[in-house]
């Protein structure tokens, strides 16, 4: 088995619901009726046997100690914890979703980097280096002819 999928397993595995309200309520040191209290507040959500009973799982249990670590070490109230647990979510959700472009942009530059060698290979055979032709006009002074030039030019007078 791969590891993606011993992984997969595993959070399978932590997910599965197991504990009955009483143990989970004594694993996450709490009572009973406060687990139906954060179920109603949307803080934790079991799952259900056939027959209707809570069963929580190992990460139900960890949450649980997460919002008693939350109300009681650091004070807050559920209000507090709800919003906690909605901007984990949030920074989750972006994670994946950068993860996601980071392998997205990743997987772009390889092609561009594939087809940019692609086009350095087909232009490379196709383009002809320049070969400077030679000079077939010599300057005028290195033949030793003289060209006469004319000039008109008066000058002005000046009234003195």
């Amino acid at each position: 088995m791969s590891a993606r999928k011993q992984a997969s397993a595993r959070t399978a595995d932590r997910r599965r619901g197991v504990y009955m309200i009483s143990v989970a309520a004594e694993l996450a040191g709490m009572h009973p009726q406060t687990l139906r209290i954060y179920e109603a507040r949307g803080l934790i959500t079991p799952r259900r046997s056939p027959k209707g009973t809570r069963l929580y799982s190992d990460e139900d249990v960890e949450r649980l100690r997460r919002i008693q670590e939350l109300t009681t070490e650091l004070g807050m109230n559920l209000a507090g914890v709800e919003k906690v647990f909605e901007l984990e979510a949030e920074i989750e959700r972006l994670r994946r979703r950068l993860r996601a472009l980071e392998r997205r942009a990743a997987q772009v530059e390889a092609e561009l980097r594939a087809e940019l060698e692609r086009t350095r290979r087909a232009l490379s055979t196709e383009i002809v280096p320049y070969q400077p032709q030679p000079r077939d006009l010599v300057p005028v002074r290195e033949l030793g002819v003289t060209i006469p030039v004319e000039r008109s030019y008066t000058r002005p007078t000046s009234n003195r």
